[in-house]
């Protein structure tokens, strides 16, 4: 191959890799670009983890499996930078040949590229051309500057990770474990705290927002699963939409506005989280609220004084019409990341993750026994 080629195939290689990592690392916004390193990359990972995950039938392995795969896959994709540097810069020294007598192999290349990339300064290897040396301090200050934007990449991303969990463990004792919109409206008409649904729909529409703004511009966070296997940043979304929806359904007596407004949030970030990973949306899928779900629910709901404002029928119409338009996106998303959506009504033990440890079902025994207003 003439060397002319060789070095433009390198040049090439050092640009991409060098703007898939500053499109990652340094740039706050969704790419759209489809011809990139990392969609490459987690794409082809992701396929092969996932496969191996779907054949593991306990659940809890399941989920501790699918968890070692966000901060795996953060090393990995650091190494294949590095890798493609590394080559691309030990590519042009063999071509240009630093070395003062015989051409040095390829291989022998690369590990001075490698040195001088990561400045370890060894000197059993030195450049003795002029343009071997302008490459070798190149390449240095890339390694450096690589490698502090990587120490400074790590703890934000690890930040934004802890505040989307925060509030996805919030959610544990508002809706319930795994995560639920009957429980939740149920224990605000229970506490008699209906009138707070606005302040907390406000709530919810904000993390929202801040789900939609660091998932768009780092979507390897969505890989990393919560702490609970009942738990996940995607069924805190789902709980969260289902409760705005049987809100705007239309209770006797409560406000839709807020409602509307964290619905609006939520559906646009579910629709570009599916844009990112290109899933579209699951047709034909199951049913989470068949017929005889929906009769338990709105029986429920009116025992606790929430009664559709409007007939049985209707109701369940308006409610299905709703569904429609953001269910496709949501079990496309949970398909494809190997995520279970909840319920509307409430399953699994009925004690909360706070609960269900030693002594926890006393301490619920104690905080139920609180009236919810001053006597």
């Amino acid at each position: 191959m003439p060397p002319i080629v060789i070095v433009i195939a390198s040049i090439l290689l050092l640009l991409l890799v060098l703007h898939d990592a500053f499109e990652v690392m340094l740039l706050p916004r969704r790419v759209k670009s489809r011809l990139r390193i990392v969609r490459l990359f987690f794409r082809f990972t992701w396929l092969l983890w996932s496969k191996v995950a779907r054949r593991i039938d306990s659940e809890e392995r399941r989920h501790n499996y699918l968890s070692l795969y966000g901060p795996i896959s953060m090393v990995w994709l650091l190494m294949v930078w590095a890798s493609g540097l590394i080559t691309g810069f030990g590519t042009l020294y063999w071509v240009i040949n630093p070395g003062e007598y015989a051409p040095l192999s390829w291989p022998s290349q690369l590990y001075f590229s490698g040195v001088t990339f990561f400045t370890l300064g060894y000197g059993d290897l030195v450049p003795h051309t002029h343009l071997a040396k302008l490459l070798v301090v190149l390449e240095a200050g890339t390694g450096l500057g690589f490698i502090a934007i990587v120490i400074g990449y790590l703890p934000v991303l690890y930040q934004l990770f802890a505040r989307r969990e925060a509030k996805v463990i919030l959610l544990d004792a508002v809706a319930g474990s795994p995560p639920a919109a009957l429980t939740l409206l149920l224990r605000h008409a229970d506490g008699q705290s209906l009138p707070d649904l606005d302040s907390l729909f406000q709530e919810w529409q904000q993390w929202c927002a801040e789900l939609m703004e660091s998932q768009l511009s780092y979507p390897m966070l969505a890989f990393y699963r919560s702490q609970h296997d009942n738990q996940s940043w995607l069924a805190t979304l789902t709980t969260i939409m289902d409760s705005c929806v049987l809100v705007m359904v239309g209770f006797k007596g409560v406000p839709t506005f807020r409602a509307r407004l964290a619905f609006s949030t939520a559906r646009q970030a579910v629709v570009e989280m599916g844009r990112v990973f290109q899933v579209g949306v699951e047709v034909g899928g199951e049913d989470r609220l068949p017929a005889e779900k929906f009769e338990r629910l709105r029986l429920e709901l009116g025992l606790a004084g929430l009664e559709f404002a409007d007939a049985d029928a209707e109701a369940q119409q308006k409610l299905t019409a709703f569904r429609q338009t953001y269910e496709p996106f949501l079990s496309a998303l949970a398909r494809y990341l190997v995520l279970t959506l909840p319920d509307w009504l409430p399953t699994g033990s009925g004690l909360d993750n706070w609960q269900n440890n030693p002594r926890g079902k006393s301490a619920k025994q104690l905080i139920d026994s609180v009236p919810p207003k001053p006597e």
